[in-house]
């Protein structure tokens, strides 16, 4: 036996992309906090930085620094921007202050910065105007965005904001987007697990049927009521199963039509001549009797009895003859070849539970007792017609020849399964078949016991039928010889293929 391949499963593969995903996601977003926020923020700020000076600079052009409208306008943006706002005249005299700073310390900071004292970090722009730059705060440990120059009224301007902050937040920031995105990626695995498990449920059913296709299992089919893509594959896989399993049915059939045309034209001149044949032969006994006790109406028996008696007679053997000749009218179909065959896969098992039902009266009548041996289904590939009346045959032939001197009279019916044959049985009780008649009982109007079989009305051709039907199918049948009675058989292909 083949080694499987290892298979991967897709509700796996499907998680871990999407906890990839994800952790690839957070740790670009940690990459980016952790070296680019403090640039980000710092142009934030300057921004701001610009956007003070510029409505500063647009009231010392247009308007009046000391009105109130100015005043809610600074305090506004102080507090909301976090900027210390320093406006000094000439005279270095304060004019307008908004802080949280103290004043003297904020006014000596302007004159140091216009004085050129101080050391700065990062100069990132310098004009007539104004100087931009990033220093460090020696008394408060801190580095600071400051912005000064002149406006156009004269005076003098300072804008400071810290920065130091921003580098504390980076780091609050980046630990919880870790723990965050550690949770959130154990959580989205457990969720993603189950949502592609039922993603990928119709998928391994559809791999599941694919499977057993390839085994010649038909039987397995798609249910899925979902409208996607993947219940549009099952839907088609239902159909290309329906239709293999009609081309297979088609070939089988085709096959048994090509193994019986090799022997076709050599066999139908001898059956001929041999049915016309043994027909005459059977048909003397009740043609002679039916002209015998046709003459004796004729000549007016006169008793009343008598005429009735001879009625019946005539009856009675017309109703043989009739049956008779239409049992050779199918066993001559069935060897000529002309009643072609319709290979379907069916259960056996459920075939004969039902013919057994329906002759249930017939075997009451004759104090029989009918066990089948139940099982599993066991599909077959046959005729279910031609399987029928062979069954019907056994059946009927186990009933006439039932007998049982002490116990109960029993017809028994098993099935046994082997790798590509069912083996069906059909066992009555009674008398064994001579050893040297077992070879004929196959031959058209052989008959082992002539005068039961008359007594019953036995043509002596329903084996001859059944041997027909197995030989049309390639299969076999046969008789055994048991220690309290006879049992019949017959084959069946189950094979897959």
């Amino acid at each position: 036996m083949a080694k499987r391949k290892r298979i991967f499963s897709l509700k796996k593969q499907i998680t871990a992309v999407f906890v990839g995903i994800m952790a690839f996601s957070m740790l670009a977003i940690w990459f980016m906090t952790r070296f680019f926020l403090e640039d980000f923020y710092v142009a934030n700020k300057q921004k701001a930085l610009y956007g003070v000076y510029n409505t500063i600079k647009a009231e010392c052009e247009h308007g009046d620094l000391s009105s109130d409208a100015f005043d809610l306008t600074m305090q506004m943006i102080s507090g909301t921007h976090n900027v210390s706002i320093v406006i000094i005249s000439s005279l270095f005299e304060p004019i307008k202050i908004y802080a949280s700073e103290p004043r003297e310390q904020l006014m000596q900071e302007l004159g140091e910065n216009l004085r050129g004292a101080v050391l700065v970090k990062n100069v990132y722009e310098e004009n007539d105007d104004y100087v931009l730059v990033m220093k460090n705060d020696s008394r408060m440990k801190t580095d600071f965005l400051e912005m000064w120059g002149n406006l156009p009224n004269g005076s003098f301007f300072l804008l400071r904001t810290a920065v130091e902050s921003i580098k504390n937040s980076a780091d609050i920031a980046n630990r919880f987007i870790l723990m965050v995105g550690v949770i959130a990626m154990l959580v989205s695995a457990v969720v993603i697990y189950f949502i592609t498990r039922r993603i990928s449920r119709p998928i391994l059913q559809l791999a599941n049927i694919s499977e057993k296709m390839s085994e010649m299992d038909f039987e397995t089919k798609y249910n899925g009521k979902e409208r996607t893509e993947i219940a549009i594959l099952g839907h088609s896989i239902n159909k290309m199963s329906e239709n293999l399993e009609n081309t297979i049915s088609e070939l089988k059939e085709a096959n048994l039509e090509l193994k019986r045309d090799n022997d076709l034209k050599t066999e139908i001149d001898e059956m001929r001549t041999e049915f016309i044949s043994n027909v005459s032969h059977e048909l003397k006994t009740p043609i002679a009797l039916i002209q015998g006790y046709a003459e004796g109406l004729k000549e007016n028996v006169s008793d009343a009895e008598d005429r009735d008696y001879y009625c019946d007679v005539i009856i009675d053997e017309a109703g043989k003859m009739n049956d008779m000749v239409k049992k050779l009218m199918a066993l001559n179909q069935i060897e000529s070849g002309f009643d072609a065959l319709d290979i379907k896969r069916f259960d056996i098992v459920e075939l004969v539970s039902n013919y057994v039902q329906s002759a249930e009266l017939l075997a009451k009548r004759n104090d029989i007792k009918v066990n089948v041996m139940k099982s599993e289904p066991v599909y077959v590939w046959a005729d279910e017609y031609k399987i029928e009346e062979v069954i019907m045959n056994y059946f009927s032939n186990a009933v006439n020849h039932c007998f049982a001197e002490d116990g109960e009279k029993r017809i028994d019916v098993s099935f046994e399964k082997s790798e590509n044959v069912v083996k069906t049985e059909v066992f009555n009780t009674g008398l064994p078949i001579p050893e040297d008649s077992i070879k004929h009982i196959w031959e058209k109007f052989y008959k082992v016991d002539k005068a039961r079989t008359r007594e019953y009305g036995g043509s002596g051709v329903g084996l001859s039928i059944v041997k027909a039907i197995m030989n049309s199918h390639n299969q076999q049948c046969g008789v055994l010889n048991r220690e309290d009675g006879v049992a019949f058989w017959f084959t069946l292909d189950c094979s897959d293929r």
